[in-house]
């Protein structure tokens, strides 16, 4: 290409380029000036305001010497656990079998998926009811003359994590069946007469054939799942507030406590780069399974 054209390729689609000098701004100065920003005053040892005032890793070594910052590590841990594994199975699950082109697949289909139209507060009050001991699934199973019968996960600090699992898995495996559904879709019918034709049983159809094919599908899957997982706080919030005591403490409502009501910035921030950092583990790996991997093909 000659010198004299490149300045006609870089003014080319000029309107589109102009159009997305905002967006860029805003990418530019929110997100990464926000993160930056943060991570900077992460080594500070700011409380009500900001200041620069520089003490090292000290925030992060009393990050980790917190206990309360441990348990919410660990319950994040487990309800990651929970959300991924339950809601990928039972997603793909409620998928293949409304790909069977059942009788009023639509309504199952709106069934299924209402929930995820519900806000996460909405959804954490229903289940707070749900789960009352009182007046809840407990308190009904007990009025049938059940009396022995116990249920009352978010009253239970060994459990109270799992309780908050329920409501998320019911709010979100509806829009994971959607996308696993999507993707079964995609599948040439070629390849499930083939599968007949040899006679290979259904099971090892989804296994060893179909679940590969949709490896784009799960890849984005697990990054919504993931994000999801990450900045879990209204859910918690909405159910027990971090309680029985600190027993279901998460990382988001640790942030949002030490900056807000602890007045402790610094704490704060140096949580909110830790989060940051498992949020990087995510994003880091689906990057290069999505890109780095086509660039070699």
């Amino acid at each position: 290409m000659s010198k004299s054209e490149r300045p006609i390729r870089l003014f080319r689609n000029l309107n589109a380029k102009v159009a997305s000098i905002p967006m860029i701004l805003t990418a530019l100065v929110v997100f990464v000036g926000g993160t930056a920003w943060t991570v900077l005053y992460s080594f500070t040892n700011s409380k009500l305001l900001p200041r620069l005032n520089f003490v090292g890793l000290d925030q992060y070594h009393r990050l980790w010497a917190t206990p309360r910052w441990l348990i919410s590590i660990e319950n994040l841990l487990i309800y990651g656990v929970i959300s991924l594994v339950f809601s990928l199975v039972i997603g793909f699950i409620l998928a293949a079998l409304l790909d069977q082109k059942i009788r009023f697949e639509d309504t199952f289909r709106t069934i299924f998926l209402y929930p995820f139209a519900l806000s996460f507060i909405v959804t954490g009050l229903v289940w707070q009811w749900l789960l009352n001991p009182d007046f809840g699934i407990q308190g009904v199973i007990r009025g049938l003359g059940w009396t022995s019968f116990n249920f009352d996960p978010l009253y239970n600090s060994s459990i109270v994590i799992y309780g908050i699992s329920i409501a998320a898995l019911w709010q979100g495996t509806g829009l994971i069946m959607c996308l696993m559904l999507a993707g079964l879709r995609g599948i040439d019918e070629d390849i499930w007469k083939a599968a007949r034709v040899d006679g290979i049983p259904m099971w090892k159809t989804y296994l060893f054939i179909i679940i590969p094919m949709m490896r784009p599908v799960f890849i984005t899957t697990l990054v919504i799942i993931a994000s999801g997982i990450v900045k879990v706080y209204d859910l918690v919030v909405a159910q027990t507030s971090g309680g029985p005591g600190i027993a279901s403490e998460v990382p988001a409502k640790y942030v949002y406590d030490y900056m807000f009501f602890a007045q402790n910035l610094g704490q704060g921030f140096a949580a909110s780069t830790m989060m940051l950092l498992s949020v990087m583990i995510v994003i880091v790996p689906w990057a290069y399974l999505e890109f780095g991997g086509r660039k070699r093909v």
